[in-house]
């Protein structure tokens, strides 16, 4: 039987805590607890529905959160000096950059603290971030449930169609963000032919 939330909601708690916490830039605690997350939902210590819903909303929380930080004291907090200045000055660079070049795709490659002190619209950010929460906590709970299926010998078409929801939600933003960078990438050569002097190669 399928362990309800009423004997497990601490280990909800702490799924919250880790998503929500690697969503405002603590790196990898957000993956590892949502992988681990639904692997026990395969073995029905959870449930999956309850897994992804969790981490969706904790993705949107930890992200508002650290854009929050981002647009207030993110600049400050990137340049104070200390050991790691030189870093965070590179990442604050990179992420600069990225929104520059790709606009609202950003938000899926760089730390919501990135996205607050590049001064992103809120409303924007809310929504492309949400968007971004869901497609990751799919991406990574269903494969991760539907390995955990298989693994322990549950080869029914339900198991492998989760794994397949999983896999292809990673392969759909995956293609998603490569044809958006392509997209820009050739309109940026479009506009840059249009304004070259006549006769230049």
């Amino acid at each position: 039987m399928v362990a309800g939330l009423g004997s497990t909601w601490w280990r909800y708690l702490l799924l919250f805590f880790a998503v929500a916490a690697s969503w405002a830039g603590v790196p990898v605690i957000g993956t590892a607890g949502l992988g681990a997350a639904a692997v026990a939902a395969s073995q029905q210590k959870l449930q999956l529905t309850a897994v992804i819903v969790v981490a969706v909303v904790a993705g949107e929380a930890g992200g508002l959160g650290g854009y929050a930080i981002g647009r207030r004291w993110g600049r400050r907090l990137l340049e104070r000096p200390g050991r790691h200045q030189a870093g965070r000055e590179k990442m604050m660079q990179r992420g600069e950059r990225l929104y520059a070049r790709w606009g609202w795709l950003a938000v899926f490659f760089t730390p919501a603290i990135v996205s607050g002190t590049a001064k992103m619209p809120p409303y924007r950010f809310a929504v492309w971030n949400l968007l971004d929460s869901l497609g990751w906590t799919v991406s990574v709970a269903a494969s991760a449930y539907g390995l955990g299926r298989l693994a322990t010998g549950h080869h029914t078409g339900h198991d492998i169609a989760i794994l397949a929801v999983g896999l292809g939600a990673g392969i759909i933003v995956a293609v998603a963000a490569a044809r958006r960078r392509r997209g820009r990438a050739a309109r940026r050569l479009g506009a840059a032919a249009d304004g070259a002097p006549e006769g230049s190669s």
